[in-house]
């Protein structure tokens, strides 16, 4: 537990961690922190206008980032057994901010580089014990994006990933934490506000 706080603390101030979820290895961030995210993208080597996926403690903390939740998003939560990634529209972000400003971080606004030009944002809430005690503590979204370079495959375990990747991150948390991870990215489905229902990923 006192792991889990310094590192914590190290999200609040702006750390980007290397850290297991429920599939794979993830770069990480708070989600609400626009300049840490823009760390994550120049780590991974990809340009910002493709989003990045979340992860949120439970529903009750992914509808305080989002205008509306989808009325099917209950049920997908409940009855799914294996991880899932919901793509839901109207997220709550930052203003993109013009030349010469400098992004604001707020903790009731996602960070604007999180989301996608639509304005959506994927978020998945992890089975997995260290994930749920992360995000609980920190009270906000992470950023949970795999661990390699844009366009080099995920990596299946830690063993996997690259010594650029491991080198350019503030922390990599313990390889202990890592429980029952699947190996594989989560499936991915896009939830519109009219009821309308798309697999990206199955």
């Amino acid at each position: 537990m006192e792991n889990i706080n310094e590192i914590v603390k190290m999200l609040k101030e702006g750390a980007v961690i290397l850290y297991p979820t429920d599939t794979i290895w993830g770069i990480g961030c708070d989600a609400t922190n626009p300049q840490a995210v823009a760390r994550i993208y120049d780590i991974k080597k990809r340009e910002d206008s493709k989003a990045l996926v979340l992860l949120a403690k439970d529903l009750d903390m992914v509808a305080r980032y989002v205008k509306e939740l989808p009325f099917m998003a209950a049920d997908l939560v409940e009855l799914n057994d294996k991880p899932m990634t919901i793509i839901y529209p109207g997220a709550i972000a930052s203003k993109r901010p013009d030349a010469g400003e400098k992004a604001i971080i707020d903790k009731h606004f996602l960070a604007y580089n999180v989301v996608a030009e639509d304005c959506s944002v994927g978020i998945r809430i992890p089975n997995m014990d260290f994930c749920q005690q992360l995000l609980h503590k920190l009270g906000r979204p992470i950023v949970s994006t795999s661990a390699n370079i844009s366009g080099e495959p995920s990596p299946a375990s830690f063993a996997d990933i690259s010594q650029e990747i491991i080198s350019a991150v503030d922390y990599v948390v313990d390889r202990s934490f890592e429980q029952n991870l699947t190996s594989k990215a989560s499936q991915i489905i896009k939830l519109e506000l009219d009821g309308q229902v798309k697999i990206i990923r199955a």
